[in-house]
């Protein structure tokens, strides 16, 4: 069983977009992982996660509709993720989680797929 699959029920659409605004919030003013993002493309970055997320915990498929399969490592291939990339988009994303209010039995689950995803995306041998 999928631990992820139903989280959009107990999480709602509502609590879980609120999350992506704070995650965001942070990224645009990180001096990390903020300049990979084309400056005017912010509002659409957004969405695509929300609608990402929505999707994959359980909710509508609108991302599926827009997009096509998420194929996200193909999608983050142009920019350069390493461990410190990684790490940064994780503390980004537990401090929004923190901001939200993710009901603390949620965390655990939460918070490991967005570590498996995190790393997924790495493509940068560490010390290249």
């Amino acid at each position: 069983m999928d631990p992820v699959g139903n989280l959009y029920h107990d999480l709602g659409e509502e609590r879980l977009r609120n999350l992506v605004t704070a995650f965001y919030r942070r990224v645009r003013v990180d001096d990390l992982i903020g300049p990979m993002y084309p400056p005017d493309d912010w509002d659409a970055a957004e969405k695509r996660l929300a609608d990402f997320l929505i999707y994959r915990l359980g909710g509508p498929q609108t991302y599926l509709e827009e997009r096509g399969h998420p194929r996200l490592r193909g999608r983050h291939m142009p920019f350069s993720i390493g461990l410190a990339e990684r790490d940064r988009w994780l503390d980004l994303m537990g401090a929004s989680m923190r901001e939200v209010e993710i009901p603390l039995d949620h965390v655990p689950v939460l918070g490991a797929f967005f570590a498996q995803i995190a790393d997924f995306m790495r493509n940068r041998p560490e010390g290249a």
